[in-house]
């Protein structure tokens, strides 16, 4: 049963940011699998019980391939930067009507430089962003509020790119224009990496996640989804 991260993870993720290649990884792709990929399987089936509770219809799936452990595989045909593997451990639980990476979400990123958790949606098309942003103008009370409880500011920061112009359609005197030219409704809360190693990590990400609970409802309620 997982009960926390192990420091041999990033010990992993250290030596494939300086020997980003094939070679060195595969040679080491055992490491890969006992140090990072088994143990973060591990953590997503332990967190099966725990997603259920903060949202019935987000999902925690433990599966090799397709699950809520992301690729460690860059998809590199349209990037300058040609380094075949991700640096970092990403694991996602998505909402159900949602396979990609795009899909509002509960997120854990493990790098050597920076860990977080994130809530909310990267990225969205266009019909999602402008249900989004029609949704806080139709419902300002709501938003200020999953925004701006203490819950969630104690240990939450919104991010993400924004717009240098109000949204063609909108009005650029509305008092949440900063909001609404937001294209990616995220919020990140950092963690230390002694965090990792505590043993009852899956209670602590599980209550950091419940505190973005209006955050994520607001979301799915713009979008059509339940929440």
């Amino acid at each position: 049963m997982f009960s926390h991260f192990d420091p041999s993870l990033l010990k992993f993720m250290r030596g494939l940011q300086a020997n980003n290649e094939r070679e060195w990884f595969n040679d080491h792709k055992q490491q890969y699998e006992d140090h990072v990929r088994s143990p973060a399987l591990a953590f997503i089936e332990q967190m099966e019980q725990w997603i259920p509770l903060i949202s019935p219809h987000y999902e925690a799936s433990p599966k090799k391939i397709g699950g809520s452990l992301m690729r460690v595989y860059r998809d590199v045909r349209f990037s300058k930067n040609k380094a075949p593997y991700k640096t970092n451990v990403g694991i996602k639980f998505r909402h159900e009507v949602g396979k990609s990476a795009h899909a509002p979400g509960f997120y854990l990123h493990i790098a050597a430089d920076k860990i977080f958790l994130g809530v909310g949606i990267w990225q969205p098309d266009r019909e999602p962003l402008s249900a989004i942003r029609d949704h806080i103008v139709t419902k300002p009370g709501p938003y200020l509020d999953a925004i701006e409880h203490q819950p969630f500011t104690e240990f939450y920061q919104l991010a993400g790119t924004k717009l240098i112009r109000p949204p063609k359609g909108y009005d650029k005197e509305n008092t949440l224009i900063e909001e609404i030219k937001r294209k990616d409704f995220i919020a990140l809360c950092q963690l230390e990496e002694s965090e990792l190693y505590q043993p009852d990590f899956c209670k602590m990400v599980a209550s950091r996640f419940a505190r973005a609970q209006p955050f994520q409802k607001f979301i799915c309620e713009a979008l059509g989804l339940r929440f």
